[in-house]
């Protein structure tokens, strides 16, 4: 039980970069894992009778107090062997798992991201998130990209909202091709560039490496609405599954 707790540990320490806190006089036993910018409890070991958690028994035992996203979620796993009610805050979406190999350690690391990503703030969340697609609208009255990208395979763009570095675009080319042209990857996000010309504003931009060309007759305007049900691009906007796949 005290090599689960201690690998855990060393996985907090590694992947969290967090410090273990001991915050309750009363319970020296007691060690409290917090978000480094909200300050929030993401994971909180006990040591508590085998009786407190409805078992038979009055050995103490190692539990990790997590936060799961939902109550429903927290009801199925209380459902399961090692898993229980949570004791920090007295909240139904809070669980404990047991540290005496009853659950897996791979699964204990998963329920503990778990944690660590409901209890983050909304900059966290967005660090977190995994990669995701873009289709972002370039029109050529305004800057000619095809002409950008015949000279360098990394450019500048206005930064969306959301994007991350990491992020694939699919730059869509309005009037008179009206297709997406280009893929592209995410590589630096905000940079400095205040400019308004009255039709164009930005305070960031983002850089993106050219990946892959597209025929101008392949994901036409035409396509895109028929087949996948895309009928505007007017901002930075995610892709269904379907285009998703015949992208690549």
């Amino acid at each position: 039980m005290a090599e689960v707790k201690e690998k855990l540990f060393i996985y907090i320490k590694k992947k969290y970069h967090a410090s273990p806190e001991y915050p309750w006089t009363r319970y020296p036993g007691y060690t409290a894992f917090r978000q480094s910018d909200n300050k929030k409890l993401f994971a909180l070991v006990t040591a508590v009778p085998e009786n407190r958690l409805g078992l038979k028994g009055e050995n103490v035992v190692d539990v990790l107090n997590i936060k799961v996203s939902d109550p429903f979620l927290a009801d199925f796993l209380i459902q399961q062997e090692g898993f229980f009610h949570g004791r920090p805050i007295g909240r139904s979406n809070w669980i404990a798992v047991m540290l005496d190999g009853t659950v897996s350690f791979e699964e204990i690391c998963h329920w503990l991201d778990e944690s660590y990503t409901a209890t983050a703030s909304k900059e966290t969340k967005h660090r977190l998130r995994p990669p995701k697609e873009w289709i972002v609208p370039a029109n050529p009255k305004y800057y000619d990209v095809q002409t950008a990208f015949n000279e360098s395979d990394e450019i500048n763009w206005k930064q969306g909202k959301g994007i991350k570095i990491g992020d694939t675009i699919f730059l869509y080319v309005a009037a008179p091709v009206s297709a997406i042209l280009y893929k592209c990857r995410v590589i630096k996000t905000d940079i400095p560039f205040p400019f308004d010309n009255g039709k164009v504003h930005a305070s960031n931009v983002m850089k993106i490496k050219l990946l892959k060309r597209y025929a101008p007759n392949q994901f036409t305007f035409d396509v895109l609405g028929k087949e996948y049900g895309i009928f505007a691009v007017r901002g930075p906007r995610g892709i269904p599954e379907s285009l998703s796949e015949a992208l690549k």
